[in-house]
């Protein structure tokens, strides 16, 4: 495989254009689309009307860079919903069933406790299948394959779409698929149960629990994050994913946790062959120059490379830098670029990047520093405002790499 596959960074002036992100970041075969507003791209402004109408406008923005890619919002591989009230869900799934009618992509919907541009009542991101690839990479007519089993739990989504070399699972809340209904029990039940129902899926798929790569964990309390670290650790025991800890405001049917997932597909979808992919390595890494986690620094498999959500710590003493906003974001945007530097990267592969903020008015001041970061093409991105980080930080950063040299055997 060749180890010079080109990033392609787009915009379109038919859906809003930001200064410090891409509208889209392709590479090998995946399109990265960030977070989209309920914003007129010809005003720059939040539309008139209630969340309906917002919806509909984010769903329009991405259908916009979508088709000025030559693709079709059927390409969607994963939608991800950020709400500012969950009752608002029900609203948002009238709309959403307009513009996927004949095929449902895998979903996230979680509540934050803001988003940018005050009156913003939705934000969406999505992820698009790319089969023409990146340059040098011939075009190839790559088959989605999406799927559904009885041991899981079922709703407006699919539960896995694989594309290429990955599978993409909605994100798992605690249900039993039994019944439909929430497990009894805590926090580590619930856990638990979100992380049965992503095996079950796995397993109907052929794959297991060690093919995850990232997981993004949604809690309505921050303060279970160490229980929740127990409930994973009986789940993968020796090689521990990705992972990112994200505050949600509010998650759907009044969960208190909610497991994001993305798998290792090394058999490909076809036409790749099994027999010529199916030995595609995952390839964890840790550095002494990021601070240490009770997870993997960053994962690699195929043509990206998954990095943790980074904190603002010092890698030498494991504490929050001392400083405001501007100090802890320069440290986290440091350690991710330790981390990709270790894995003879920079940080402008990078195709994708996620911040979380426990003050929403601070996104000047990050953006002041993430500007200084990256000299090249600006990845995709999404920013939501917590009401709280773990070790109570005032942001969190992860992000997506593309990995041009492959995994082995490539």
């Amino acid at each position: 495989m060749s180890n010079d596959i080109i990033k392609v960074s787009r915009n379109t002036k038919n859906a809003p254009i930001s200064n410090v992100s891409s509208q889209t970041v392709a590479f090998s075969h995946y399109n990265n689309i960030s977070a989209q507003l309920p914003l007129d791209p010809k005003t720059g402004q939040i539309i008139v009307g209630g969340v309906k109408d917002q919806a509909a406008q984010c769903l329009t923005n991405i259908k916009a860079i979508v088709e000025s890619i030559d693709h079709v919002m059927d390409d969607v591989v994963k939608i991800t919903v950020f709400l500012k009230n969950i009752s608002d869900v029900d609203a948002v799934d009238e709309v959403y069933t307009s513009f996927f009618q004949d095929y449902l992509p895998t979903r996230t919907t979680v509540a934050v406790a803001a988003l940018p541009m005050s009156d913003a009542l939705v934000q969406i991101e999505a992820l698009i299948s790319n089969g023409e690839g990146t340059a040098p990479q011939a075009p190839c007519a790559l088959v989605k394959v999406a799927r559904n089993t009885d041991n899981a739990p079922k709703g407006l989504h699919t539960q896995t779409v694989a594309f290429s070399h990955y599978n993409n699972l909605a994100s798992q809340l605690p249900v039993d698929p039994k019944t439909g209904e929430m497990v009894t029990g805590g926090i580590k039940e619930q856990a638990a149960q979100c992380l049965n129902n992503i095996k079950a899926i796995l397993e109907s798929i052929d794959h297991v629990m060690d093919d995850v790569v990232k997981t993004t964990i949604f809690l309505t309390d921050i303060a279970d994050a160490e229980a929740v670290n127990e409930v994973c650790a009986k789940f993968f025991p020796s090689y521990v994913p990705a992972r990112t800890i994200v505050n949600a405001a509010a998650l759907p049917m009044g969960a208190l946790v909610q497991v994001d997932t993305a798998v290792s597909h090394g058999d490909g979808t076809p036409p790749q062959l099994p027999e010529d992919t199916s030995l595609l390595v995952i390839e964890a890494n840790n550095t002494e120059n990021a601070p240490k986690a009770p997870y993997s620094h960053s994962v690699a498999f195929s043509h990206y490379n998954h990095v943790a959500g980074q904190l603002p710590l010092d890698p030498k003493t494991n504490e929050i830098v001392a400083g405001g906003i501007k100090a802890q974001t320069s440290q986290c945007l440091e350690n991710i670029k330790a981390i990709v530097e270790s894995v003879e990267h920079v940080i402008d592969d990078t195709v994708k990047i996620n911040i979380q903020l426990t003050d929403i008015a601070d996104l000047d001041a990050v953006n002041e520093v993430y500007s200084t970061f990256f000299k090249g093409a600006l990845p995709a991105r999404t920013v939501v405002g917590v009401s709280a980080i773990p070790m109570d930080a005032l942001v969190q950063i992860d992000a997506v790499v593309s990995n041009c040299e492959g995994t082995p055997p490539e």
